[in-house]
């Protein structure tokens, strides 16, 4: 499964069960690359869930294969004193549903 398909089945999950997302947008540079427009350092997490009763959560979103990379680990580390922090697949996807409240992965329509 692409990345891009997995993390909008996480939002979608996320909006279900009443968190709120932030993700920063990619955009695509006049070279052609893809950057996220942030200053700081590099490697911030894919997605910040907040929920009032459930908590903090930040995760980076992997394809089946990917790694972290040294700057994802360094911010995944300096931030899980203060949030549950996550590196998320998509066979994890039952587990992410139980933790973000549990309406389920059946609820989820066709995404992407």
């Amino acid at each position: 499964m692409l990345e891009a398909k997995f993390q909008a089945q996480v939002i979608q999950l996320a909006r279900m069960n009443g968190w709120r997302v932030f993700h920063p947008q990619k955009m695509q540079a006049r070279d052609g690359s893809w950057r996220t427009a942030l200053s700081g350092d590099k490697g911030w997490p894919d997605l910040c869930l907040a929920h009032r009763e459930r908590g903090f959560i930040v995760c980076e979103l992997k394809a089946d294969r990917g790694v972290l990379t040294k700057e994802q680990q360094d911010w995944l580390f300096h931030l899980a004193p203060w949030a549950e922090c996550y590196v998320w697949k998509p066979r994890d996807l039952e587990a992410i549903a139980r933790r973000l409240g549990a309406r389920g992965v059946r609820n989820l329509g066709t995404v992407g």
